[in-house]
């Protein structure tokens, strides 16, 4: 948990939310317990993460060139205008304030199936799809998790009504943020799923 809330201090994410250090601190501090909760194992082995601390509030944009793949920076497709517009799917709340999104699956097993299957099989699971916001936050804070040929989709997040779903993959070896079709299959593109979020 604490190296994870170093990551957004280093990264000046508290003066982007108007607080100090100290304050982002504090206000984080109601998570600490919940972070000792139980890993959940992933259906492939190395899929696995125990929580993710996710800041709401942010333009994706601003998290995006934290998105470190040794020395190369992230990039997005994104732009600032359309992130905004991609919004949570029905079905999947997410907090308003600071939470921890738990029991993640970065989801190869997933890789060469259509968005639109994979989200049936984690919706018939009772788990959770990642939102784009969760994506980004979860290969700043783990980016080790983003790996050739294992990257995954954000299928939480839909812009527009239509058929475009947020993905997180390796290009020009560099992380990048972009989209895909809903109805294609990638064999280098899973989709993530988590337990749930749990709010400070």
């Amino acid at each position: 948990m604490e190296r994870q809330i170093a990551a957004y201090v280093d990264l000046g994410i508290p003066a982007l939310l108007g607080e100090d250090a100290t304050a982002f601190r504090d206000r984080l501090a109601p998570l600490a317990g919940a972070a000792d909760a139980p890993a959940v194992p992933a259906a492939v082995e190395g899929d696995a993460v125990p929580f993710v601390l996710v800041i709401p509030g942010l333009d994706v944009n601003d998290l995006v060139p934290a998105m470190r793949r040794g020395r190369q920076l992230g990039i997005s497709v994104i732009d600032r205008v359309e992130a905004p517009t991609y919004r949570p799917i029905p079905g999947v709340d997410v907090p308003a304030g600071p939470y921890l999104l738990r029991g993640i699956d970065t989801g190869s097993e997933f890789c060469g199936v259509p968005p639109e299957q994979a989200l049936a099989t984690i919706t018939a699971r009772g788990r959770t799809p990642l939102t784009m916001a969760e994506g980004v936050a979860l290969v700043v804070v783990r980016p080790d998790m983003l790996r050739p040929n294992k990257c995954f989709s954000l299928l939480a997040s839909r812009t527009g009504g239509n058929q475009r779903v947020p993905a997180v993959w390796i290009s020009e070896r560099r992380p990048k943020l972009g989209w895909c079709w809903d109805r294609n299959p990638h064999s280098w593109l899973g989709s993530a799923s988590a337990t749930d979020r749990l709010a400070a």
